[in-house]
Protein backbone atom coordinates (compact mmCIF):
# COMPACT_ATOMS: atom_id res chain seq x y z
CA UNK A 1 0.00 0.00 0.00
CA UNK A 2 2.85 2.52 1.00
CA UNK A 3 4.58 1.67 -2.37
CA UNK A 4 1.22 2.06 -4.34
CA UNK A 5 1.18 5.55 -2.66
CA UNK A 6 4.74 6.38 -3.10
CA UNK A 7 4.50 5.76 -7.29
CA UNK A 8 1.10 7.46 -7.20
CA UNK A 9 2.36 10.41 -5.87
CA UNK A 10 5.08 10.41 -8.87
CA UNK A 11 2.80 10.32 -11.32
CA UNK A 12 1.10 13.75 -10.83
CA UNK A 13 1.61 16.91 -11.67
CA UNK A 14 3.36 19.14 -9.35
CA UNK A 15 0.68 22.09 -7.36
CA UNK A 16 2.28 24.83 -7.98
CA UNK A 17 3.96 25.41 -11.42
CA UNK A 18 3.91 28.98 -12.06
CA UNK A 19 7.02 29.26 -9.89
CA UNK A 20 9.87 26.63 -10.96
CA UNK A 21 11.53 26.77 -7.58
CA UNK A 22 8.53 25.56 -6.20
CA UNK A 23 8.22 22.60 -9.03
CA UNK A 24 11.75 21.20 -7.92
CA UNK A 25 10.47 21.14 -4.66
CA UNK A 26 7.55 19.70 -4.72
CA UNK A 27 9.13 17.12 -7.49
CA UNK A 28 12.94 16.30 -5.40
CA UNK A 29 13.40 13.82 -2.63
CA UNK A 30 14.95 10.46 -2.46
CA UNK A 31 12.45 9.06 -5.29
CA UNK A 32 11.85 11.56 -7.41
CA UNK A 33 14.72 14.59 -8.94
CA UNK A 34 13.49 16.25 -11.14
CA UNK A 35 16.03 19.10 -10.65
CA UNK A 36 19.01 16.42 -10.89
CA UNK A 37 17.20 15.51 -14.54
CA UNK A 38 16.90 19.05 -15.77
CA UNK A 39 20.63 19.89 -15.01
CA UNK A 40 21.82 16.36 -16.26
CA UNK A 41 20.25 17.78 -19.46
CA UNK A 42 21.39 21.24 -19.77
CA UNK A 43 24.55 19.55 -18.72
CA UNK A 44 24.30 17.18 -21.86
CA UNK A 45 23.08 19.66 -24.56
CA UNK A 46 23.74 23.00 -23.43
CA UNK A 47 20.05 24.01 -23.41
CA UNK A 48 19.46 26.06 -20.12
CA UNK A 49 17.34 24.86 -17.39
CA UNK A 50 14.66 27.74 -17.54
CA UNK A 51 13.87 27.13 -21.20
CA UNK A 52 13.80 23.14 -20.80
CA UNK A 53 11.16 23.13 -17.60
CA UNK A 54 9.62 26.41 -19.64
CA UNK A 55 8.95 23.62 -22.29
CA UNK A 56 7.44 21.00 -19.95
CA UNK A 57 5.29 23.65 -18.41
CA UNK A 58 3.77 25.09 -21.51
CA UNK A 59 3.38 21.66 -23.43
CA UNK A 60 1.34 19.74 -20.79
CA UNK A 61 1.43 21.49 -17.59
CA UNK A 62 3.85 19.12 -16.02
CA UNK A 63 0.97 16.40 -16.48
CA UNK A 64 2.70 13.13 -17.00
CA UNK A 65 -0.20 11.59 -19.41
CA UNK A 66 -1.21 14.93 -21.32
CA UNK A 67 -3.07 14.02 -24.45
CA UNK A 68 -4.33 16.89 -27.09
CA UNK A 69 -8.53 17.05 -26.55
CA UNK A 70 -10.30 14.76 -28.76
CA UNK A 71 -12.37 16.39 -31.80
CA UNK A 72 -16.22 15.65 -31.90
CA UNK A 73 -18.00 13.79 -34.46
CA UNK A 74 -21.59 15.14 -35.18
CA UNK A 75 -20.35 18.16 -31.97
CA UNK A 76 -20.58 16.12 -29.17
CA UNK A 77 -19.18 12.16 -29.76
CA UNK A 78 -15.66 11.65 -28.69
CA UNK A 79 -13.70 11.35 -31.35
CA UNK A 80 -9.88 11.17 -32.70
CA UNK A 81 -7.67 13.15 -30.77
CA UNK A 82 -5.87 15.82 -32.80
CA UNK A 83 -2.48 14.25 -32.90
CA UNK A 84 -0.48 11.55 -31.29
CA UNK A 85 1.38 14.23 -28.80
CA UNK A 86 1.31 12.16 -25.56
CA UNK A 87 3.19 12.76 -21.81
CA UNK A 88 5.21 15.37 -20.75
CA UNK A 89 6.78 16.66 -23.41
CA UNK A 90 3.85 16.41 -25.75
CA UNK A 91 6.11 14.84 -28.23
CA UNK A 92 4.30 13.30 -30.84
CA UNK A 93 5.01 9.30 -31.80
CA UNK A 94 7.06 9.50 -34.85
CA UNK A 95 9.49 12.04 -33.34
CA UNK A 96 9.35 10.14 -30.34
CA UNK A 97 10.92 7.05 -32.48
CA UNK A 98 13.21 9.33 -33.81
CA UNK A 99 14.52 10.44 -30.28
CA UNK A 100 14.96 6.91 -29.17
CA UNK A 101 16.76 5.72 -32.05
CA UNK A 102 18.86 8.46 -32.14
CA UNK A 103 19.81 8.30 -28.33
CA UNK A 104 19.97 5.26 -28.03
CA UNK A 105 17.26 5.66 -25.17
CA UNK A 106 14.81 2.46 -26.53
CA UNK A 107 13.16 2.08 -23.16
CA UNK A 108 12.43 5.83 -22.52
CA UNK A 109 9.14 7.03 -21.76
CA UNK A 110 6.93 10.22 -22.29
CA UNK A 111 5.33 9.78 -18.69
CA UNK A 112 8.46 9.60 -17.08
CA UNK A 113 9.96 12.95 -16.17
CA UNK A 114 13.62 12.34 -16.50
CA UNK A 115 13.04 10.65 -20.32
CA UNK A 116 10.91 13.91 -21.17
CA UNK A 117 12.94 16.78 -20.19
CA UNK A 118 16.03 14.78 -22.13
CA UNK A 119 14.04 14.45 -24.88
CA UNK A 120 13.24 18.37 -24.80
CA UNK A 121 16.91 18.85 -24.55
CA UNK A 122 17.51 16.61 -27.74
CA UNK A 123 14.66 18.58 -29.90
CA UNK A 124 16.36 21.99 -28.75
CA UNK A 125 19.55 21.28 -29.49
CA UNK A 126 18.65 19.68 -32.88
CA UNK A 127 16.75 22.84 -33.25
CA UNK A 128 20.40 24.90 -32.94
CA UNK A 129 22.10 21.85 -35.08
CA UNK A 130 19.20 21.92 -37.90
CA UNK A 131 18.01 25.48 -38.00
CA UNK A 132 20.66 27.55 -36.00
CA UNK A 133 19.09 28.56 -33.32
CA UNK A 134 20.42 29.59 -30.13
CA UNK A 135 19.48 27.34 -27.33
CA UNK A 136 19.45 30.76 -25.14
CA UNK A 137 16.55 32.00 -27.79
CA UNK A 138 13.20 30.96 -26.41
CA UNK A 139 11.02 32.39 -28.99
CA UNK A 140 12.60 30.63 -32.09
CA UNK A 141 13.14 27.67 -29.69
CA UNK A 142 9.29 27.44 -29.10
CA UNK A 143 8.26 28.27 -32.46
CA UNK A 144 10.41 25.00 -33.85
CA UNK A 145 9.10 22.90 -31.38
CA UNK A 146 5.70 23.80 -32.18
CA UNK A 147 5.93 24.05 -35.66
CA UNK A 148 8.56 21.44 -36.37
CA UNK A 149 11.81 21.85 -38.16
CA UNK A 150 10.88 21.36 -41.33
CA UNK A 151 7.88 23.73 -40.52
CA UNK A 152 10.02 26.19 -38.92
CA UNK A 153 12.50 25.86 -41.65
CA UNK A 154 9.81 26.88 -44.31
CA UNK A 155 8.73 29.97 -42.33
CA UNK A 156 5.01 28.45 -41.32
CA UNK A 157 5.15 31.09 -38.57
CA UNK A 158 4.27 33.52 -40.96
CA UNK A 159 0.84 32.61 -41.44
CA UNK A 160 0.45 31.06 -38.10
CA UNK A 161 -0.46 34.10 -35.79
CA UNK A 162 -1.35 31.21 -32.79
CA UNK A 163 2.37 29.88 -33.14
CA UNK A 164 3.79 33.35 -33.18
CA UNK A 165 1.38 34.17 -29.86
CA UNK A 166 2.27 30.82 -28.14
CA UNK A 167 6.16 31.93 -29.11
CA UNK A 168 5.93 34.98 -27.06
CA UNK A 169 3.97 33.21 -24.10
CA UNK A 170 6.53 30.93 -24.09
CA UNK A 171 9.07 33.27 -24.55
CA UNK A 172 7.85 34.89 -21.02
CA UNK A 173 7.34 31.91 -18.96
CA UNK A 174 11.15 31.03 -19.97
CA UNK A 175 11.99 34.48 -18.53
CA UNK A 176 10.40 34.68 -15.60
CA UNK A 177 11.46 30.91 -14.77
CA UNK A 178 15.16 32.26 -15.31
CA UNK A 179 14.38 35.20 -12.45
CA UNK A 180 13.31 32.33 -10.41
CA UNK A 181 16.14 30.23 -10.62
CA UNK A 182 18.56 32.44 -9.99
CA UNK A 183 17.11 32.56 -6.30
CA UNK A 184 16.68 28.87 -5.72
CA UNK A 185 20.14 27.55 -6.93
CA UNK A 186 21.08 24.42 -8.01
Amino acid sequence: MVLLLLVGGCATAPSNIGNTCAVFDQRDGWFNNWRKAAYRTESEFGVPVHILMATMYVESGFQPRARPPRNKLFGFIPWKRQSSAYGYAQALDGTWKTYQRATGRSSASRTNFADAIHFVGWYHSESRRRNGISVNNPYDLYLAYHLGHTGYARGAARNHAGARAAAKRFADISGKYAVQLRSCGR
